[in-house]
């Protein structure tokens, strides 16, 4: 058997087309996920919670519109802030201020697994994790979950993973 001997720089071109190509292949599998958090998210024109600032509600208590020049988006899903500071502070740490369930609302999505809209001025604060409700024609479901949170947020959890593993 023979062995072929391979110079320093083909050894160094072979590690970089191999590093190329593994970047390349990450990227696609990281683009494939995003596309399918965009499908799943409730988003207008592309931005999640209507263009409020998901670090208001946990910073300020309240449901503050968020302004297309202070901006990020987080494996596709893209988000308005109302200041600088609060756009710094999503970056740091994304996962602590997207809301759940993709941003649907939390009662429907624990009473059926639907995908209903919300009102981003009707939300609850539970355990650190942003919980959005629809709110429209005499419909509060915020009132309704607080009748059964228990059991909504445990059923709402398990069909948010159904639709996740589709």
């Amino acid at each position: 058997m023979v062995r072929k001997q391979y110079s320093f720089d083909q050894i160094l071109k072979m590690k970089v087309l191999l590093t190329v190509l593994s970047l390349c292949l990450s990227s696609t599998g990281f683009s494939q996920a995003d596309d399918f958090r965009k499908k799943q998210f409730n988003l207008d024109d592309g931005v999640a919670i209507k263009g409020y600032d998901p670090v208001a509600y946990f910073t300020m208590g309240k449901a503050e519109k968020g302004k297309s020049a202070f901006s990020s988006s987080f494996h596709g899903v893209n988000y308005h802030f109302a200041s600088a500071a609060d756009l710094n502070s999503f970056q740091a740490s994304p996962e602590k201020f997207e809301p759940q369930y993709g941003g649907w609302c939390a009662y429907a999505m624990g009473h059926d697994g639907s995908k209903v809209e919300v009102d981003p001025e009707t939300f609850k604060i539970i355990n650190g994790k942003l919980f959005l409700f629809y709110n429209r024609f005499f419909n509060n479901t915020l009132k309704t979950w607080n009748l059964d949170e228990s059991r909504l947020h445990t059923q709402a959890d398990a069909n948010w993973q159904k639709i996740l593993n589709r």
